[in-house]
């Protein structure tokens, strides 16, 4: 919540950078506003981290489990073994209590091997009485990481039935475009909505154009109900610097951290929660292309719009352990 606050106290100082535009600012002012940008970049890093170990987590879990199976029926195994050791003990007892009934008077040297038979059955008694009490702690143990293992997976499927049915309806909205106008993609458990420069801004500008904005607003009806995901707007550029510079852009970096920020007010305008969405700019910095031809620019001036589960669930069940 500490992250959707700092986005939102950045979006409204850009905007009132932009609406203020007119005025003399300070560049110390304009250097906040920047370091307050590389901070939530840091943020959005630290949130892929924390994706990446629970995933981590999760392959150690299933291990661990692996580990506790094996053990069990090794354990059981040995159980087998020394019950059947009991049994073949049971029967030489009676045999032997038999014979001792039958040479009562002179079988001080047969009592002799009688008591030790009886202390080593005891001894075994004992032996099994804790195999069984540690295999019991076992099994215990064991059912409870398979529940847990359970609820990841469900968690996880049921994130990922989402993800597949937001690609769906967001497919849905933007019907209509040509693939060099946008794509729609779903990889490493996000769902990437890549839009042309083509179709949203001219060059150097940071005015959506009335198709790209007309795209967007479809895109915001498609996203207003869902509460349960984070919207990442990033700007991209290519490597060709910037003409026309101003007082408040003056490279790719401002451009792409601009050009975000509209598209931003845009989705807002149209019903998406602000506190799901985050602006920010890679510049020239993320190409999809080498910057070596002019199609290949066009490739890297573009717009993402990355959609992000939220794993708030996932992580409540991981917490159930500590």
């Amino acid at each position: 919540m500490n992250m959707f606050k700092s986005v939102l106290h950045f979006g409204i100082l850009v905007w009132l950078g932009l609406v203020l535009s007119s005025c003399v600012v300070s560049k110390k002012q304009f250097d906040e506003l920047l370091t307050e940008k590389v901070k939530l970049e840091g943020e959005l890093n630290n949130l892929q981290s924390k994706t990446a170990l629970l995933e981590e987590q999760l392959d150690s879990l299933t291990a661990a489990l692996q580990d506790r199976e094996a053990d069990n029926q090794r354990l059981q195994r040995e159980l087998q073994k020394k019950t059947s050791r009991l049994d073949s003990l049971l029967a030489e007892h009676d045999r032997l209590q038999q014979y001792y009934n039958n040479a009562i008077n002179n079988s001080s040297r047969l009592n002799r091997d009688m008591q030790e038979q009886h202390n080593r059955l005891l001894a075994l008694q004992k032996t099994l009485a804790d195999a069984e009490y540690r295999n019991n702690l076992l099994a215990d143990s064991l059912a409870a990481r398979e529940q847990k293992v359970a609820e990841l997976e469900q968690v996880l499927q049921q994130t990922q039935q989402a993800i597949t049915d937001l690609k769906n309806l967001v497919n849905q909205a933007l019907t209509g475009f040509t693939s060099d106008e946008l794509t729609v993609e779903q990889k490493n458990g996000r769902i990437y909505v890549s839009l042309s420069e083509k179709l949203l801004f001219r060059s150097g500008s940071i005015e959506v154009d009335p198709k790209g904005k007309k795209a967007l607003i479809k895109l915001a009806k498609a996203l207003r109900d869902a509460d349960h995901i984070q919207i990442m707007v990033e700007g991209h550029t290519d490597n060709v610097p910037i003409t026309g510079k101003s007082r408040y852009m003056q490279d790719n970096w401002d451009l792409s951290v601009m050009r975000a920020t509209s598209i931003v007010k845009i989705l807002t305008a149209n019903g998406v929660d602000p506190k799901l969405l985050i602006a920010a700019g890679r510049g020239e910095y993320l190409p999809v292309a080498p910057n070596d031809s002019p199609q290949n620019r066009q490739l890297n001036r573009r717009t993402e719009i990355i959609l992000t589960p939220d794993l708030r669930t996932l992580y409540q069940v991981l917490g159930k352990e500590n």
